[in-house]
């Protein structure tokens, strides 16, 4: 990709390995500062754009220093510390101590025009009222127009030609324009984009729009033996199971009964005239546990032999727990499937569910094995020309588990952008992003992606 004049500058704080700047930079705009703690993630991000970002953000951007260069576009997947719970009336005093509050000291330095924040579902949610009121009321501070109102977005609700992907991944986004003068007379502005589907109901395809790769054995992610035996088991039981509701339905003539919903537990399978729920027991569980006995009193000695035939109290606890959220779909060999701490779960194979960095990758039961790391990548909107060097995959999976995917950020920041036209077109850099942005730049970044890569390798190997 021929080097071209920059649109606007940013910086990139908490980079990982570059998702906020493969949309930065696929939308025209510079890096004039990036940064990025951990070793292995700065490397990768190095090799696919030219430099490398590691450093420390505290050490940067404090009272007595700043290190971060004026920018016109701040981006950054923050870490979400607590902040204390004396009211936002404190400003950014009450921000100290958290990352949060060395962002904070770069935007009261140079007040970029935008500022784009991303964090996980749970900083909008009810357990974190407080540190979200914190964000919001401390960027309205300093001058900034920002929603009230979360902005929550995965990359599943977009068309697959916006840069959407079978990926569901719900992130909250923040983002804000800067404008001292109230330009829009005080009003709360909506968020940039709601949480729902654009696609018009369309389902997805996993197999094609992903895509998977064809291979069913790639080196290092095939199932072990324990693995296989536990789906088996659990796919059994799916089958006998759905055939006793036939039976059952054909005999009374109506529609056979779908397999249970909810999850289910080898360890509470008792007679219902056994079943104690101690004093105390959390509703919640008390009714999980309710529901595990009467299915087993209903089918005690089809489970029990086929507790028998597997050996399933054998199995690991984790591995005794089950949830199919996968419909009609025939067999686990069908489903995408996630070995949890809380049971193995079986969902249809239409999309996968968010990738998380721990060891949860998902299986894909078409293919017998987990999820590649170049499938992974994917996922998140990488193109396959995005290198992670000899790396294990463990620490692929984690970076990628870590990172922002790259078909959402390039929505939400078109939609921000376009929300707050009026204001940005009040100066100079405000008209460079938004014709950068909304004007010049495809509806898709799977249309820049392979080159902007493909450009920020070449200053690499320079």
């Amino acid at each position: 990709m021929a080097e071209q004049p920059a649109r606007f500058s940013f910086v990139d704080l908490f980079a990982g390995i570059g998702g906020f700047a493969a949309v930065l930079r696929g939308y025209g705009g510079k890096p004039v500062y990036s940064v990025e703690i951990d070793k292995r993630a700065a490397k990768v991000y190095e090799l696919n754009w030219g430099h490398s970002p590691l450093g420390d953000i505290t050490k940067d951007a404090n009272d007595e220093v700043m290190a971060v260069p004026a920018h016109d576009i701040l981006a950054a997947g923050f870490p979400c510390q607590p902040f204390s719970k004396s009211g936002a009336q404190r400003g950014m005093d009450e921000t100290r101590g958290t990352l949060f509050w060395n962002i904070l000291k770069i935007i009261e330095a140079h007040h970029p025009t935008v500022v784009l924040l991303e964090n996980v579902r749970n900083l909008a949610g009810p357990r974190h009222f407080h540190e979200w009121q914190v964000v919001v009321e401390s960027l309205r501070a300093q001058g900034y127009r920002v929603s009230e109102t979360p902005a929550v977005f995965s990359p599943h609700l977009l068309p697959l030609e916006a840069g959407g992907r079978p990926h569901v991944r719900e992130r909250v986004f923040i983002t804000a324009t800067y404008d001292p003068d109230d330009l829009m007379g005080g009003v709360d502005p909506m968020p940039a984009v709601e949480n729902r589907s654009l696609r018009g109901g369309e389902e997805w395809d996993l197999e094609a729009d992903l895509p998977l790769d064809p291979e069913h054995e790639v080196e290092g992610f095939g199932l072990g033996d324990d693995e296989r035996a536990w789906i088996d088991a659990w796919d059994e039981w799916v089958r006998v199971l759905r055939a006793i509701h036939q039976s059952e339905a054909q005999r009374v003539g109506e529609k056979a009964r779908r397999l249970p919903g909810f999850p289910v537990w080898v360890d509470a399978w008792v007679h219902e005239d056994d079943l104690l729920i101690p004093e105390g027991t959390p509703s919640w569980k008390a009714n999980f546990l309710r529901k595990n006995s009467a299915l087993y009193t209903a089918h005690r000695d089809a489970f029990e032999e086929w507790i028998e035939r597997h050996g399933v109290r054998d199995f690991p606890p984790s591995r005794r727990k089950f949830e199919w959220q996968a419909q009609d779909t025939a067999t686990l060999w069908e489903c995408v499937m996630q070995m949890r701490p809380s049971g193995i779960r079986a969902k249809r194979a239409t999309h996968l569910p968010a990738l998380v960095a721990i060891t949860q990758t998902s299986i894909v039961g078409t293919r017998e094995r987990r999820v590649s790391p170049r499938e992974a990548a994917r996922l998140q909107g990488l193109p396959d020309n995005f290198e992670f060097g000899d790396q294990p995959a463990s620490a692929t999976y984690r970076q990628l588990g870590n990172g922002v995917n790259v078909g959402a950020v390039w929505h939400v920041l078109r939609e921000h952008v376009m929300r707050d036209e009026a204001i940005l077109k009040t100066t100079e850099a405000g008209r460079r992003i938004f014709s950068a942005v909304v004007t010049d730049s495809p509806q898709s970044p799977d249309d820049v992606m392979e080159s902007v890569v493909r450009d920020g390798q070449t200053r690499a190997s320079d």
